[in-house]
């Protein structure tokens, strides 16, 4: 399996659904960032599922423990490795997925690609859990990202038909922690929860987009050709699970322009370049323009749900009907919102570093 991203800011996740833990590693933080266990707590409870509407039941404390790479409140340097303890599995509804795979879910392609040696229990390593490991990285390249001024924050911008009105990305650090669901758009934030519940009263699941910002990025960060900042933060995205597509900035739209409407024209605004408009969302040329960096983030419903849907009995190669049992969640949108801003940030961290806009040591 490939668990590792980054090249200097690189972080290595680890651990199972119904496994013992989930964790990860984080080597090439800076040393004499400020950071300690309660920054990143802080990052963890925001993906719990306590209180968030259409959340699965599953209820895990989800304390971060570190095990190594911090002292007296500062990055030292070493890696840093934290773990959380998974201590409310139920494993039993599992037990036949090696052979009756869920449809939407990766029962089957773990199966064939690991000859049926992978971990089927909750989904394995396959499952959105893995994620707990990806905001605690997050909670630290964040801290990186501090140090320097910039910020990220993440949003829901839609759930299944329910559109937000657009919010300028720096409005949005103020207004995408006042509801349950992360929208800036405290109406539609009501007709979000009313279509989760709806969907979850009906046996099924929704999906949504959520939309993060990284503001007081400076221009000229970016690792063309292969490593520029939307390939980089793409390739970070897509190892979420249930995400299907991103785009930056007017992303598709721009599809539908002329260039004299697509391009964003340049102007000096208190003795720096900008644009006066961003629908290239911070980006042109793999690198930063210095504008806010915007990009969203399709995740499809969850594939777990309580209707019955068909699929196929390895065994005996034959067709079958499957009612998913087990403890999910009716939309992950919300929750997924901090894991959004996890992996932009841990890209951001990573090309960061890699620019030197961020230093190897805090002095």
């Amino acid at each position: 399996m490939s668990s590792s991203i980054g090249v200097l800011f690189r972080v290595t996740s680890f651990g199972e659904s119904h496994g013992p833990c989930v964790g990860v590693v984080v080597d090439g933080c800076p040393a004499g960032i400020a950071l300690n266990a309660d920054v990143v707590q802080t990052e963890v409870d925001r993906r719990s599922s306590t209180g968030q509407p259409g959340a699965t039941p599953r209820r895990e404390p989800d304390r971060v423990r570190v095990l190594s790479g911090l002292y007296r409140g500062h990055a030292t340097g070493a890696p840093i490795c934290m773990v959380i303890d998974n201590i409310c599995q139920d494993s039993r509804p599992y037990e036949r997925l090696m052979t009756i795979p869920r449809p939407g879910h990766a029962d089957y392609t773990a199966g064939v690609r690991y000859g049926g040696w992978n971990d089927p229990r909750g989904g394995g390593r396959f499952s959105g859990r893995i994620t707990a490991g990806f905001v605690m990285a997050g909670g630290v390249a964040k801290a990186v990202l501090h140090a320097i001024g910039v910020q990220v924050h993440a949003h829901t911008v839609a759930i299944g038909e329910v559109q937000a009105r657009p919010c300028l990305p720096e409005e949005v650090p103020a207004k995408n922690r006042t509801n349950d669901v992360s929208c800036c758009d405290e109406r539609a934030a009501q007709a979000m929860s009313e279509a989760i519940e709806a969907a979850r009263a009906a046996g099924d699941s929704i999906g949504g987009v959520v939309e993060c910002v990284a503001l007081g990025l400076r221009a000229g960060i970016g690792e063309p050709v292969f490593s520029g900042v939307e390939s980089e933060i793409a390739r970070a995205l897509y190892s979420i699970p249930a995400v299907k597509a991103v785009e930056f900035g007017a992303g598709f739209s721009l599809s539908r322009m002329r260039g004299s409407a697509a391009n964003d024209p340049f102007a000096v605004r208190d003795g720096r370049v900008v644009t006066t408009k961003n629908d290239a969302g911070g980006v042109l040329g793999g690198i930063t323009t210095g504008m806010p960096l915007v990009v969203r983030v399709g995740f499809k419903p969850t594939p777990s749900i309580s209707r019955t849907q068909s699929t196929v009995d390895l065994d005996s190669m034959t067709e079958t009907p499957l009612t998913v049992a087990g403890r999910h969640d009716a939309c992950i949108v919300p929750r997924a919102v901090v894991v959004v801003e996890a992996m932009v940030a841990l890209a951001l961290c990573d090309l960061g570093l890699r620019s030197g806009a961020i230093p190897r040591v805090v002095r």
